[in-house]
């Protein structure tokens, strides 16, 4: 199992997960340091790799390590990512391409580099953690929806491409756990007054819930990677499900209501 990712979060608690079930890890991140622990504890079966998902020509290099660890890969999870938070006329260019280099492209890179190697041995399945939310954009976060949607919508096309060679495609889309997402995965935006009835909205609808701690969400990527047959799509969350189930009602219904509209059309 390949974990790009992993240093805390989600990616840390699937990590722990698998080594304590006696699957062999590689674990990538860009920092490796705070896996000196977990590793001591797994001299045997965990291998950490420093690796800098934006930089396609690391991550080829950091695969072919990976591979050359174990011998294969058998479930690659694709973790590394980062929250942009601010509404879209706030963030810099800087901050927009720095984000999708991250979330976008470091997920692209990781599937190039493990799709040769995975097609050579005729299985393997790999894991693109997105979001729940990527069934819709939300004030002050609608970068980091649009990231995730994008790795939605190729993982779907990933799935098409990739099924004739033995290769099985999840985008795993958990709610909101406890992660550090929100404080040292952030980066935020120069507030600009324009949003500050807004954003007070949001801070005092989205309250000072953390959420669950990731570990609670572990038992369910180890049950989805054992499936023989997995879904393409996994909501990772019993809260999650409820509201995304309510999300897609809410869509279908406005396209119901325009219907009308929609139908002046014949394409």
């Amino acid at each position: 199992m390949v974990h790009h990712g992993c240093v805390q979060g989600l990616g840390r608690a699937f990590a722990e997960a698998a080594l304590s079930r006696g699957d062999r890890v590689v674990a990538a991140a860009r920092d490796v340091a705070p896996l000196a622990g977990l590793q001591a504890r797994h001299p045997d079966t965990l291998a950490c790799v420093p690796l800098d998902v934006s930089d396609r020509a690391a991550v080829h290099e950091g695969v072919d390590r990976a591979v050359a660890a174990f011998g294969r890969l058998d479930v690659v999870v694709n973790n590394a990512g980062a929250m942009l938070y601010g509404m879209v006329e706030e963030a810099t260019e800087t901050q927009i391409r720095a984000h999708f280099d991250v979330n976008v492209l470091g997920q692209i890179w990781v599937t190039q580099s493990v799709l040769p190697h995975l097609r050579a041995q005729g299985s393997g399945h790999i894991l693109l953690v997105t979001t729940m939310g990527t069934g819709g954009g939300m004030a002050s976060a609608g970068l980091y929806a649009a990231g995730k949607s994008a790795i939605d919508s190729l993982g779907q096309a990933l799935a098409m491409e990739v099924e004739p060679f033995g290769i099985k495609v999840t985008v795993v889309q958990p709610g909101g756990y406890d992660t550090g997402l929100f404080t040292t995965g952030t980066t935020a935006t120069t507030p600009h007054p324009a949003y500050d009835p807004l954003r007070a909205k949001l801070t005092e609808m989205w309250g000072d819930e953390a959420g669950p701690d990731p570990s609670t969400a572990a038992p369910v990527l180890m049950q989805l990677v054992d499936l023989p047959h997995p879904p393409l799509r996994l909501i990772v969350g019993s809260q999650s499900f409820d509201l995304v189930h309510q999300m897609n009602q809410a869509r279908a219904e406005e396209y119901r209501a325009w219907e009308h509209l929609s139908r002046l059309a014949p394409g």
